[in-house]
């Protein structure tokens, strides 16, 4: 359930992130509600499974692949530019949290 949790907190912290933008600095109530319900939901969740996983492990997999979700969202949903060095260190993100959970032994394994 460890792993459902942190799933489940990664996407709602990639909604909120990503309707920040949508919320013009918190002018518009519709937008506004979903940063603030996605938020308080992720960090919930997160709280969750940090009673399981390492606060390091943890966060670097939730701010990460974080990251690389509302990177790509951001590319389909306004146009954001990714360059070549820009998809690198995507990937380099993505390989970091790969690593620490299939190869570390402080991800708990």
């Amino acid at each position: 359930m460890t792993y459902l949790y942190l799933f489940l907190a990664i996407i709602t912290e990639v909604i909120a992130t990503s309707f920040i933008k949508a919320s013009a600095g918190f002018s518009k109530l519709t937008p506004s509600l979903l940063v603030i319900i996605s938020y308080v939901i992720s960090f919930t969740l997160l709280s969750i499974v940090l009673k399981t996983l390492p606060i390091g492990i943890a966060y670097a997999s939730w701010s990460g692949l974080g990251t690389f979700f509302v990177t790509i969202l951001s590319y389909f949903l306004y146009g954001q530019a990714l360059d070549p060095v820009a998809m690198f260190g995507i990937a380099m993100i993505i390989s970091g949290v790969l690593i620490i959970h299939l190869f570390s032994k402080t991800a708990g394994h």
